[in-house]
């Protein structure tokens, strides 16, 4: 084993992968992330997809901002801030837009109730920005983006460009700038994890959180399909 493979071994963040092992593998391999590549993804499923994800933006923020609170200096702080406003910008307005596209009007959406797996994440968000630890916190959070990051670069290379709902979302989630908020999201968490060595008890709340965050992505997926 390398040195640097050896570093990455022994980071909180790639301790907490490991443990979801093949969970994780489902999430980064779903087949809704090869069609949406592709450009095949049915409209129906993209709908559901779409209509329950922009569900649980406003939890995500939260979340989020809870974060950027609880930080330990500015320099974390200013990654994050900048993150949100790309959430609250360019993100949001993608779904609106695919929202007018796919003709979905504001009474679907209205009408539409809440999946159990939407319920299940934004409870999960809201609660632990409320109540959870910095390290509870930033385990949740890294789950969404680290694992949307690992499916975008995998099936980036493949991915069609003529509807733009579709290569726009793996745009969204891989890149330079995605990549950067990645990794300190990452460094923050490892950086909690190191610290929190001597406190088993924070480390397996996080743990917690982390693999409750990790099945919730995959029954995201699986509800696209499975409604």
């Amino acid at each position: 084993m390398s040195t640097e493979t050896a570093k990455d071994a022994d980071r909180f963040t790639e301790e907490l992968r490991a443990t979801a092992g093949e969970e994780w593998e489902k999430i980064v391999h779903h087949k809704f992330t090869n069609e949406i590549a592709a450009g095949t993804i049915d409209n129906d499923v993209l709908k559901r997809y779409l209509i329950q994800d922009f569900r649980f933006l406003d939890a995500f923020v939260q979340l989020l901002c809870s974060i950027i609170a609880k930080a330990r200096s500015l320099g974390d702080r200013i990654p994050l801030c900048q993150f949100a406003a790309v959430i609250t910008s360019k993100e949001a307005t993608y779904f609106q837009r695919c929202f007018d596209k796919l003709g979905v009007s504001d009474e679907e959406r209205d009408n539409t109730p809440d999946a159990d797996c939407t319920i299940g994440f934004t409870n999960l968000m809201a609660n632990t920005a409320h109540n959870g630890t910095l390290i509870e916190m930033l385990a949740v959070i890294t789950v969404c983006e680290w694992s949307y990051m690992s499916w975008g670069n995998r099936v980036l290379g493949g991915t069609v460009r003529e509807r733009f709902e579709c290569f726009e979302w793996v745009d969204l989630h891989t890149g330079e700038n995605f990549e950067s908020i990645v990794n300190h999201l990452r460094y923050m968490l490892d950086k909690e994890g190191a610290a929190e060595n001597a406190d088993s008890d924070a480390k397996k709340a996080a743990t917690k959180k982390f693999m409750e965050a990790v099945q919730l992505e995959q029954d995201f997926f699986n509800f696209a399909y499975n409604a």
